[in-house]
């Protein structure tokens, strides 16, 4: 069985990544919750099923095999399945979407480090940094384009749920958290993807954890 190692639901935006992953691939699996940042944590990022991966997760082992990466368990999952779950079929339409995901893996550092994920709160609007608006900007343009152009087929950037839905979801939550404005055309691909089954039961789990990581707390 497929094990899947992740930190804090509340604050790891590549654990969420990792986890709707899994979820996508539709194969059975183990989850393991590793709280992340307190006093335990420098020993516990030794032990041998996360040191793999840097001693960071999310970490997924498939029998002796570790992948570690989000994007790498994206692509992990979705060569196991047969390419079934995860990227669209259409060349075109592929292409876009390995880029938007590559992009979201590499890009938006101003968004990340000024409004880290905390998918338990909500704070009230503040003025954006402009490299946190030039972000925004170009993260709803983004979708928009994909949405546009091949997302006819269902709610989400390329009509079905799937790779790149599961690289910006996390984005999704902090434009709640931090109450950051978004143009309308955003507006219904966020509530697609916090209304997915997979999105419910991870924010209801977030919800309930007793961690409070001060780091990641206005």
């Amino acid at each position: 069985m497929l094990k899947i190692i992740i930190g804090n639901k509340v604050y790891s935006s590549w654990s969420l990544r990792g986890w709707l992953a899994v979820k996508q691939c539709g194969l059975p699996f183990e989850e393991v919750v590793t709280p992340l940042y307190d006093e335990a944590w420098p020993a516990r990022r030794e032990q041998a099923d996360i040191r793999p991966g840097g001693g960071k997760v999310p970490i997924l082992w498939d029998g002796d095999a570790a992948v570690w990466d989000s994007l790498a368990i994206i692509d992990y999952l979705n060569d196991l399945t047969g390419d079934a779950h995860f990227w669209p079929k259409d060349k075109a339409a592929r292409a876009f979407a390995r880029s938007m995901a590559a992009e979201m893996h590499s890009s938006f550092t101003a968004l990340r480090r000024q409004h880290p994920m905390n998918s338990r709160r909500v704070y009230p609007p503040a003025p954006l940094d402009p490299e946190v608006a030039e972000d925004v900007t170009r993260i709803t343009q983004l979708w928009q384009d994909a949405r546009s152009r091949f997302g006819a087929g269902g709610d989400f950037l390329f009509g079905a749920f799937g790779a790149v839905d599961i690289m910006f979801a996390p984005v999704i939550t902090r434009f709640v958290t931090y109450s950051i404005p978004v143009p309308d055309h955003a507006r219904p691909y966020m509530d697609a993807v916090l209304a997915h089954p997979f999105m419910v039961d991870w924010l209801r789990d977030a919800e309930a954890e007793p961690w409070v990581i001060a780091r990641f707390e206005r």
